[in-house]
């Protein structure tokens, strides 16, 4: 089974907190919210520059995913 590039979700502890998860290399979970990034990758100091680079597009992603998931929703 194949997972989706991204996936929302949320959490009980938050009524506010909403989140986008990325599920491929780099794993990361996004809190849009108040745009809170949490790597769940440990990276060498060598993939640093790459993930820099590769960072912002994904976020970006990330952020363009929640806004068509929420306009689906109107």
């Amino acid at each position: 089974m194949e997972l989706p590039k991204f996936l929302l979700a949320d959490t009980s502890a938050s009524e506010v907190d909403l989140y986008v998860v990325h599920t491929e290399y780099p794993r990361f979970v996004l809190n849009v919210a108040n745009d809170d990034v949490h790597w769940m990758e440990e990276f060498d100091p060598e993939d640093e520059e790459t993930l820099k680079i590769e960072a912002e597009s994904l976020i970006q992603e990330a952020f363009d995913f929640y806004d068509r998931e929420m306009e689906a929703l109107d």
